[in-house]
């Protein structure tokens, strides 16, 4: 089980992309955890890198839930101003 060579931005990128709509954090958990094997068997201390990257990256936004939508916590989504830009190329491996 090799670690990703993938930033966590752009892990959060792959899981909304393949969404296209707005997801909840735990969603990105699962995304990520049923795509890359590596994370499904470690500790979970990574879960805190993508909630610091959701929270400083300005490529996303959160979403309030509505009153009518059940569950708890937000949505997150990819910013539009900046979801033109992202190509294959901006989801490149990290260093």
């Amino acid at each position: 089980d090799v670690k990703p060579p993938y930033s966590y931005a752009s892990l959060i990128c792959m899981a909304m992309k393949s969404n296209k709509h707005k997801m909840t954090l735990s969603s990105i958990y699962k995304w990520i955890k049923e795509n890359f094997l590596y994370y499904r068997n470690v500790d979970p201390s990574w879960q805190n890198s993508i909630r610091h990257n959701l929270s400083l990256n300005k490529c996303f936004i959160k979403i309030p839930r509505s009153k009518d939508e059940p569950g708890k916590g937000g949505f997150w989504r990819l910013d539009p101003a900046f979801e033109s830009k992202l190509d294959d190329n901006s989801l490149k491996k990290k260093r």
